[in-house]
């Protein structure tokens, strides 16, 4: 008889396969963004993608690592696209690839590289970049602006102001803004009706990309790039609390559709909690990990003071990965402990 001697894998799988699929699932976003608006989002992925390998080759050379090993995994494009779509579309040049180079360099390479960071490399650029730039961060392109890609690409180098008719609030920060300055006493679904920054779901257009990240999410499951547990605790997490309080008082919450159409929900149900260097990796601890981002996004999202709540509720689970892995361990085999 032939023995098989472990880890017993049941896939041919690499890094750079692994990096390969992602990025294709992420395609059906990135062409819901160039159908909303053209041709800027290639720009600002062209932007990320060359400032991480950048910086990826700087700190590989400064650590006396080989740079074609390293640079060919695909780690660092994956992040710079989910910096670019993460990001404001509109966002100035600058701000995308200091975003792209700190997450190379302060969240991945300082901790030993690839598979040593305990942070999401993506989130932990968002939330840097939207601490210390709120204005920038928080400005996203009115799809009604009749604007061109030569007036998106001048925005993004610096060369035009940036006119209100051209950026906005997001319509997470919209509806907020609205709900907390009490002009509409009939409530979310008179303000939903009343402005054009709202879909049939939840942001006019946005809930497109959100679908589309939908799609690619479950081509990953499909393909077992990724398990279902995360993702969908995160979902779950997110609906739970989002329908509880609708009920409740439905005047003054959305829906739990509008949340998970809505900001990052679905981007980082399927991207980015899914990471499995920063999550968790037992099965109860994987329940445990989705559902609690995705009820602290919500938390955040709805009643602190930025737009959406996905980058912080991340970060907050990443510290809490190892605790909830170590209390969730299953038992050794020929144990009941």
């Amino acid at each position: 008889m032939d023995f098989i001697t472990p880890p017993y894998l049941t896939q041919d799988l690499s890094v750079r396969r692994v990096m390969l699929s992602v990025l294709a699932a992420l395609l059906p976003g990135v062409m819901a963004c160039l159908w909303l608006l053209g041709p800027v989002i290639l720009a600002q992925i062209g932007i990320a993608t060359a400032s991480a390998l950048a910086a990826e080759a700087l700190m590989l050379l400064a650590r006396g690592k080989p740079l074609g090993l390293f640079l060919s995994d695909g780690s660092a494009v994956v992040t710079a696209w989910l910096i670019a779509l993460a990001f404001p579309p509109l966002a100035p040049w600058w701000l995308t690839a200091v975003g792209a180079v700190f997450a190379i360099v302060v969240a991945k390479q300082l901790y030993g590289g690839l598979g040593q960071n305990p942070f999401n490399p993506a989130m932990t650029a968002f939330a840097a970049c939207i601490v210390s730039f709120p204005a920038l961060m928080s400005q996203w392109p009115a799809l009604d602006s009749g604007a061109g890609f030569g007036e998106h690409l001048a925005l993004i180098l610096g060369q035009a102001p940036r006119l209100d008719a051209m950026s906005g609030a997001t319509p997470l920060d919209a509806l907020k803004t609205a709900l907390r300055l009490g002009d509409e006493p009939a409530g979310v679904a008179a303000i939903t009706a009343g402005s054009a920054v709202f879909g049939h779901l939840a942001g006019r257009g946005w809930e497109w990309v959100s679908l589309a990240h939908l799609v690619g999410g479950l081509w990953l499951l499909w393909r077992g790039i990724i398990g279902w547990r995360t993702p969908a605790a995160f979902l779950a997490g997110l609906a739970v609390i989002s329908g509880a309080l609708w009920l409740w008082r439905p005047e003054s919450f959305a829906d739990p559709l509008f949340h998970l159409f809505s900001g990052g929900s679905m981007l980082g149900a399927f991207f980015i909690v899914t990471d499995p260097v920063t999550s968790c990796a037992t099965p109860r601890g994987k329940l445990i990990f989705g559902f609690s981002a995705g009820a602290l996004a919500y938390l955040i999202r709805v009643f602190g003071g930025y737009p959406d709540g996905v980058a912080f509720a991340t970060l907050m689970l990443n510290v809490c990965a190892p605790l909830i892995d170590s209390h969730t361990r299953p038992p050794i085999f020929g144990m009941k402990k």
